[in-house]
Parts: C-alpha cells; structure tokens; sequence
C-alpha cells in the first residue's frame, strides 16, 4: 500500500518559498501518481511553459501554441495533509478489524500519525 495515493490532498514541504517563487507551503490534490519514477502530479503545483506546434483539428480550429500545464515533482517534496489540522504529517499502516455481513476481516489502513485521524 502506497503513502500518497491519487485525490490524496498534500502539501510541498521542499523547495523554495512563495515569497520566492516557488511552491513551498502550496496545497492541492494528487492529479497522478507516477510510481515507477517515484514522482506525484499535484493540482495548481510545479507549473511548465509548454510550446506546443500550432496544429488544426478536423473541424479547422487552431491548436497548440505555449501551454502551462503541472510537472511531476518528486514524492519526498511532499507531504499527506491531515484532516484534521490541515497541516503536513506522516502516514502510518495499521490493521483494522471490519465486520461485513458477519464475517470479520483484517483490512490495512492508512492513518495520520499526528492525530491519528483514519485517511
């Protein structure tokens, strides 16, 4: 079971200040989770200018030209974001017993280690 998983909201915890121009202290959801290259997409985070080749579509209208669009940005510059206090924390794993239709079952499930609050 991952740390952060895609609609998880998080908050940047590295890099440089907004004061700065940069992202530290930004919050927002988790767009895509890139795991092989350890990386996370986040909504309104690590914005790129693109340009992109002026095209048409079927219909005649122009496509393309300089695009902003979110960049990856590393997994470890970032933090889950606890429901609770809506500050950073760490996740922890810890197993739960549910009850469905009689039948008891051990499920893993992830928690905020701050105030314990479920994720």
């Amino acid at each position: 079971m991952a740390n952060i998983k895609k609609g998880d909201l998080v908050e940047v915890i590295a890099g440089a200040t907004q004061e700065r121009g940069g992202d530290r202290g930004k919050q927002g959801k988790v767009i895509e989770v890139l795991r092989d290259k350890e990386r996370v997409v986040v909504e309104g985070v690590n914005f790129v200018t693109k340009h992109v080749r002026v095209g048409q579509t079927q219909r005649g209208s122009k496509t393309g030209g300089i695009e902003q669009h979110e960049a990856p940005i590393h997994v470890s510059n970032v933090a889950l974001v606890d429901p609770k206090t809506k500050k950073p924390t760490r996740v922890g794993f810890r197993n739960e017993e549910v009850e469905k239709d009689g039948v008891k079952k051990t499920v893993r499930v992830r928690y905020a280690k701050k105030s314990g609050e479920k994720l």
